[in-house]
C-alpha cells in the first residue's frame, strides 16, 4: 500500500539574493585580510564552498587569467574566471601569509580550511557589515550568477562557469535576475487608466 500513497511535494523557494551593495559592504566589513579574500574569491568565481577549500597556489594561473578547480562536484576539473580585480588582492594576502600549498590553511598550515570555518566568517561578516539577510557561502554563489544575468550574460554561458551539469539548475537564478522581471511589461500597463489614479475617490 505504501507504494499507492502519493509522497508531499516539496516546497520550492527561490533564492535570497545580495544586492551589488549589499556585497560591497560585507566585503569591506571583515578586519582580516584573510576573510575578505576568502568573501571575495566566493563572489568573484562563483564557486562552491567545497571548491574554495581545496584551492592551491598553483591553481592560480594568471597568465590565462583562470583558477583549476580540480575534482569539483561530480569528481571534474574546470576552470573559472580569475578577476583582475581579485588577483592583486589573492598575490598580497599570499605574500602576506607567506604560504607554500594551500590557498586557504586552516589553524593547522599543512591543511585546507574548513567548509564550516567559512560558513562561520560569512556569518560573521554578513552581521558586522549589518545585513538583514542570512549570509553563508552558497549565497554568494547565487548573486555571482544572478549578477550575471543582470549584467546580460548569456543564460548558456553561466553553467560553464558555475559547473553546472545542467541549463536546468542554473535557470533558477533567472527568476531573480531583475531585467528578466523588467523586460516584460504588465498588462496592468497597457490599460487606459488616468494619470492620477492614486487619487481618485
Amino acid at each position: 500500500m505504501v507504494e499507492y500513497i502519493p509522497s508531499p511535494k516539496k516546497p520550492k523557494t527561490l533564492p535570497v539574493i545580495l544586492s551589488r551593495d549589499e556585497v560591497t559592504a560585507l566585503l569591506l566589513a571583515p578586519r582580516h585580510l584573510k576573510h575578505r579574500v576568502i568573501l571575495a574569491t566566493l563572489y568573484a568565481t562563483g564557486v562552491r564552498v567545497s571548491e574554495l577549500c581545496q584551492l592551491q597556489g598553483t591553481d592560480i594561473d594568471s597568465q590565462r587569467m583562470v583558477i583549476r578547480i580540480r575534482q569539483g562536484k561530480g569528481k571534474r576539473d574546470r576552470f573559472v574566471m580569475l578577476s583582475p580585480d581579485l588577483l592583486p588582492l589573492l598575490r598580497r594576502y599570499w605574500k602576506l601569509y607567506q604560504l607554500r600549498s594551500w590557498l586557504f590553511p586552516g589553524h593547522r598550515i599543512t591543511e585546507p580550511i574548513t567548509r564550516m570555518s567559512v560558513a562561520r566568517l560569512c556569518t560573521q561578516a554578513g552581521r558586522a557589515a549589518k545585513l538583514t539577510k542570512a549570509v553563508y557561502p552558497h549565497l554568494l554563489r547565487h548573486s555571482f550568477a544572478t549578477h550575471l544575468l543582470e549584467a546580460g550574460v548569456d543564460l548558456r554561458r553561466i553553467p560553464l562557469l558555475l559547473g553546472h551539469a545542467s541549463l536546468r539548475t542554473t535557470s533558477l537564478s533567472l527568476h531573480v535576475a531583475h531585467p528578466a522581471l523588467h523586460a516584460t511589461e504588465s498588462p496592468f500597463d497597457a490599460l487606459a487608466l488616468p494619470a492620477n489614479l492614486e487619487r481618485l475617490p
